[in-house]
């Protein structure tokens, strides 16, 4: 199975793609973006700089940057942690759905929120899509109730809903593919042309707990990542499967304070957020271990890695242009609650991409 480079991110195995952290002095900070830890970003569809952040502390917030300066726009409440947030296609409204089991909508222009429906358990992720024949925009939401819902705005009750095989811990869409990753390992891919039923159910080639899925701008694969430092390249396609599919490590540091004579030790963090870049389709993931890098799954290449940021990093994600990465300090929940310190980083960055390191490099 062939891996990126020559070694795994945040190993020095790979140091010709390795910046520091003089490279991130251009991003702009947001410090203190909630009261507790971040779970999820996401950049309006209509607007470079303008993005909804969910967060532990029971709140959605929308910031707004002009001219480098970050703003608070508006928040509105849950009753409970909100564990995820996404735009509407037109950018007028947000979506967010949490612990409480209410998918809630929230319109910018009047400052108004509203209980959209709810599930048997937490909502844990949520994307909006086009849905079927008729090209309708719904909201699709995957729970721990084992269920994933399609949601038009308009109405109170879910269009349809689906059985999945477990709980839905993450979800992602391109074009006329979904892609559920629940617990036990278990990938459920649907066809958005039949969105009712399940096309293949398969079980993710990682050993360990899915943590993220995301889908390529093409619609004809994803990336999986997983608690154990690892993410895999898949096609729905088993032919271009086996052609093209592979997995690779990563998020991995080896331990510096070992015993004279005795092997390294290699720490292995969750990858716990993967985003597609929208124009060139390359991908970045980001981990427990305060990092994140770019890759380049064409051509199996790692573009640039950044080194620790002493923090998890539990989400990224780029906006509609994929000039900006944001990407939150915060913890993870990696250690349960009892890991989570008072003193533990909360922090929003805004990093500017750059061609160098987020576009695909041609072959020599």
């Amino acid at each position: 199975m062939a891996f990126f480079g020559s070694g795994s991110a945040g190993n020095s195995g790979v140091s010709t793609t390795m910046a520091s952290e003089r490279d991130l002095a251009n991003d702009i900070i947001i410090n203190i973006p909630a009261e507790d830890s971040i779970s999820d970003i996401a950049f309006s569809p209509q607007q470079d700089f303008m993005f909804s952040v969910s967060s532990w502390d029971n709140k959605v917030r929308i910031w707004d940057v002009q001219n480098g300066v970050p703003q608070g726009r508006a928040q509105y409440d849950h009753t409970a942690p909100v564990l995820c947030t996404r735009w509407t296609t037109d950018g007028t409204k947000v979506v967010s759905g949490g612990c409480d089991n209410v998918v809630k909508v929230y319109d910018v222009a009047s400052g108004q929120s509203q209980d959209l429906g709810t599930h048997a358990g937490p909502v844990k992720c949520l994307r909006y899509l086009t849905f079927g024949s008729s090209n309708t925009e719904v909201l699709v939401t995957g729970s721990w109730d084992k269920t994933l819902k399609y949601w038009d705005l308009r109405q109170p009750q879910p269009i349809s809903t689906v059985m999945m095989p477990e709980r839905v811990y993450t979800l992602d869409s391109k074009q006329q593919l979904l892609v559920v990753g629940t617990a036990e390992r278990h990938i459920a891919i649907i066809d958005l042309g039949n969105p009712a039923t399940i096309f293949k159910t398969t079980q993710s080639p990682l050993k360990w707990q899915t943590r993220a899925v995301a889908c390529y701008n093409e619609g004809d694969g994803y990336a999986v990542g997983s608690i154990e430092g690892r993410c895999a390249i898949r096609y729905v396609d088993d032919e271009q499967q086996r052609k093209s599919g592979f997995s690779f490590k990563c998020h991995r540091q080896t331990s510096s304070n070992r015993a004279a004579g005795t092997q390294a030790q290699s720490l292995v963090y969750a990858v716990n957020s993967i985003a597609f870049h929208p124009i060139y389709g390359t991908f970045v993931t980001a981990g427990g271990d305060g990092s994140f890098h770019f890759w380049d799954k064409n051509q199996r290449h790692r573009l640039r890695g950044y080194p620790s940021l002493q923090a998890s990093i539990p989400v990224c994600n780029f906006n509609r242009q994929g000039t900006v990465l944001a990407y939150a300090l915060s913890y993870d929940w990696h250690q349960g609650h009892m890991g989570n310190r008072p003193d533990y980083p909360n922090v929003i960055r805004l990093h500017p991409t750059t061609d160098d390191e987020i576009k695909e490099k041609k072959k020599r």
